[in-house]
């Protein structure tokens, strides 16, 4: 059972909007809340090009202005304590949703101290917040890289996931034991997400489809991974903030145990389109849609300006959500398919890259 959480009139703390998914998030807070706070928190680092956060904040300032719904920005990072001790006690947040991490497993293999800073010692100031400050529901980030290699699909909460294979699929599993122990010691209502390669406009350059985008504009070549073997269950943006969403105002309900002690409120959920994408059709798809979009001329040679390289270190072969559970629970389930999504991207790379 879950216990509702109404979020309207509430204090909502988003932690790393106006990054990708927390600035698509915080919009359609602003959209959907007939009144409350909606707090941004980030440390806006340039782990990719800043402008990009400042174009999302801009959006969500200029949202802010014609909603009922206060919005207030800090810069700051969550491993600062002092800052998410003080953020928590001045603003009293009824519910939290950690989006703030160091994203990207290619990335983890040559900073690994940026993750253990952002994604362990972070999480860890935002559960202790979660301890000492009433706090209806946490909803936290992880991924689809805590299967690591699995060879068992589609994926499932269920499946064991103790066999990491980056240091950034190791520090989202961290996060889903740490909020396991915080939920059963300190009662604390708390649900992971297990995000699976999110996309869409405004997206992070370092996602394949985006970093692809930017290579072909320049007439570079890319390099498609594991011979192109590979596949991918991707996640419009829009389907993930809508999962979001509905997990927030439905957090796992407190009960006592047989020994009288809180059984832990806690959940895990995968958010997955449910339809891996050959990596193959899905470069096929973002091509025409370029091209559609007038991001690429008609003619462009695209076998020219590809390359079929081998695996990755830290990457898997195949990704692929069982999300049963959010329909069950939330009674959602993605549904935006690849040319939907990626026409979307393609027109506004097209609006955003106009110069």
């Amino acid at each position: 059972m879950k216990q509702q959480v109404e979020l309207n009139g509430k204090t909502i703390l988003v932690t790393g909007s106006p990054g990708f998914i927390g600035a698509n998030l915080v919009l359609r807070l602003l959209k959907k809340m007939a009144a409350g706070t909606v707090i941004s928190l980030d440390n806006m680092n340039d782990y990719y090009d800043p402008k990009l956060k400042e174009y999302r904040l801009s959006l969500i300032e200029k949202a802010a202005e014609n909603s009922p719904v206060k919005h207030v920005f800090i810069k700051g990072s969550i491993a600062d304590k002092a800052l998410i001790d003080r953020v928590f006690v001045e603003y009293k947040p009824a519910v939290v949703v950690n989006l703030a991490a160091q994203a990207g497993v290619r990335y983890s293999i040559d900073h690994p101290d940026v993750y253990i800073e952002s994604n362990l010692i972070g999480f860890y100031n935002i559960l202790e917040a979660c301890r000492h400050n009433p706090v209806e529901h946490l909803v936290y980030a992880s991924s689809s890289s805590v299967y690591g290699g699995n060879k068992k699909v589609p994926f499932s909460t269920d499946d064991k996931v103790d066999n990491p294979v980056s240091l950034y699929a190791a520090t989202k599993k961290s996060n889903e034991l740490l909020a396991h122990s915080y939920s059963k010691l300190y009662n604390i209502p708390s649900t992971g997400l297990r995000f699976f390669t999110v996309y869409g406009p405004a997206g992070r350059p370092d996602m394949f489809y985006f970093s692809a985008t930017q290579k072909l504009v320049k007439g570079k070549t890319i390099s498609i991974f594991n011979y192109g073997n590979c596949k991918r269950d991707f996640t419009f943006v829009d389907d993930i903030v809508e999962g979001v969403l509905r997990v927030m105002q439905g957090a796992p309900e407190k009960a006592n145990g047989e020994d009288g002690l809180p059984l832990p409120p806690y959940a895990v959920y995968n958010i997955g389109g449910g339809t891996p994408e050959n990596l193959l059709d899905y470069i096929s798809t973002l091509q025409e849609e370029l091209v559609r979009a007038g991001v690429l001329p008609k003619d462009y040679d695209f076998e020219a300006h590809r390359k079929l390289v081998g695996m990755q270190p830290g990457d898997v072969p195949v990704t692929y959500a069982d999300s049963t559970g959010l329909e069950r629970d939330y009674g959602f389930k993605p549904s935006i398919g690849i040319r939907e999504g990626l026409r979307a991207f393609a027109e506004w790379y097209k609006e955003y890259y106009k110069e």
